[in-house]
């Protein structure tokens, strides 16, 4: 998949550390939270240490908005813990402190992460999106407030269950901020507003795309490792643990031009296919391309590839009756956004500086802050000034309407909003229960391979 360097190293196993000596694995331990000198300070506690978790603690560690400091960290990997430990250290090292006794090993460390916090403070939930509600259910427990990634289910069941623990959450007046960035975006927000005045006239047709070079392969289980570590390390490729790539690659663009039009899609129809994926035993397709139906009949083209060698391409764009905009350019930051006369859009080309002249009607000057920066700017700004903030309803239908392109796609059946929100099939529902050396909730077959969707043959399920 192509991101920008602001982004990459978020995904990316974080190598470039070793800091720390050990991980302390006091099981059965909880330790009270940790009190911090200034009584205004927000400590944070890190669930999921991968390259998303590093970023997203990173991102909250510069919000120039009072004093932020990380106090726990959680994983039920030792080295991504401490490689992430040592990478934050080195950008924040005045702002990190979490000795051995606060750094977590295990399926029940995001508990003690947890209880190191005080009732104002900020889990940061970035596991893989099976363990969402789980994690995010004992926050509500602990009062605490909540910054958890997309997508936030990747089903219909967890989607019911997510949406009522929101709910529960605003009743308790905690902030929960949810990682489809974009929305903060001040260049995309300027756009909304120009669409809302009418400046491309009705959207009429969108089309999305997320076309890189691969994502979500894994290979046959190695030695030396359980199933189930080998599917939580390698999420992408299993859809009980992410959704796979079309869950959580594709939400974004998706997302965004769902939040362009003011609507969600009410149907999709899809088709997708493998082929390229050689000797991988994921469960996802190398393509994806599904037409998504809105209320007033609009049509959303999206078009997902994970091939390598092939033309990339990672934007979202709006067609209207009287011009057509950019939402997402090349990336998730820069967006560049900008607005045309007519309906047709120069594609931007790497090295190109400005957006093509061509036609062009509006464009947000750069450079431009990132959405990254600017969503936690807006969820500590909210704690500190006690604001309603809750995002977890958009952010779970979000990822309703994700599932349900990867639904479609995989079962081969028109699928609509309200058939994938009711649907009975959960992936994982005892996985508030795994333990370290369990088993896993999808099992290999004999040639240790997966699973996967057929369809027209597997019509009402996705495996």
């Amino acid at each position: 998949m192509s991101e920008t360097k602001d982004t990459t190293s978020r995904r990316a196993f974080l190598c470039d550390t070793g800091r720390i000596a050990g991980v302390s694995t006091l099981a059965g331990m909880t330790l009270p939270y940790v009190h911090a000198a200034e009584n205004n300070t927000i400590q944070l506690a890190l669930v999921g240490c991968g390259g998303r978790g590093t970023g997203a603690t990173e991102n909250a560690l510069g919000i120039q908005n009072g004093p932020i400091k990380l106090v726990a960290m959680a994983d039920v990997f030792p080295q991504k813990l401490s490689d992430s430990h040592g990478h934050i250290r080195g950008r924040f090292a005045s702002q990190v402190d979490v000795p051995q006794e606060r750094q977590f090993i295990g399926f029940d460390a995001y508990r003690k992460a947890m209880d190191c916090l005080k009732p104002g403070d900020v889990a940061i939930l970035a596991t893989p999106p099976a363990f969402r509600w789980v994690m995010f259910r004992y926050a509500i427990d602990k009062g605490v407030n909540v910054f958890m990634e997309k997508p936030l289910t990747v089903d219909g069941p967890t989607t019911r269950r997510m949406i009522a623990l929101g709910e529960e959450a605003g009743r308790k007046n905690l902030k929960v901020g949810v990682g489809l960035m974009v929305r903060h975006c001040r260049a995309r927000q300027e756009l909304l507003q120009r669409i809302r005045d009418g400046q491309i006239g009705d959207i009429v047709a969108m089309r999305g795309y997320r076309m890189g070079a691969g994502g979500g392969t894994a290979p046959v289980k190695p030695e030396g490792i359980t199933e189930l570590m080998h599917q939580i390390r390698l999420f992408h490729s299993f859809l009980w643990a992410s959704g796979g790539v079309f869950s959580d690659y594709y939400i974004h663009q998706i997302d965004e031009l769902s939040w362009m039009k003011g609507a969600w899609p009410v149907e999709a129809m899809a088709v997708g296919g493998r082929q390229y994926r050689g000797t991988s035993v994921d469960q996802n397709f190398d393509v994806y391309s599904v037409q998504y139906t809105y209320p007033d009949g609009t049509r959303l083209f999206f078009n997902g590839r994970n091939m390598p060698g092939v033309h990339q391409e990672f934007a979202s764009y709006l067609h209207g009756s009287k011009g057509s905009a950019v939402v997402s350019t090349n990336a998730h930051t820069p967006g560049r956004t900008r607005i045309y006369t007519g309906q047709n859009i120069p594609r931007w080309q790497t090295g190109q500086k400005e957006p093509a002249p061509e036609n062009l009607v509006w464009a947000y000057p750069q450079p431009e802050r990132s959405p990254y920066d600017w969503e936690w700017d807006d969820l500590v700004a909210a704690i500190r000034d006690d604001k309603p903030y809750n995002e977890v309803k958009r952010g779970a239908e979000a990822s309703l309407v994700a599932s349900m392109g990867r639904f479609a796609a995989h079962t081969g059946q028109l699928v609509t909003f309200d058939q994938m929100m009711n649907h009975d099939h959960e992936f994982a529902p005892d996985v508030d229960k795994l333990t370290l050396d369990g088993p896993a909730p999808l099992r290999a077959g004999p040639d240790g391979k997966y699973p996967l969707p057929e369809p027209g043959v597997k019509k009402t399920r996705e495996y």
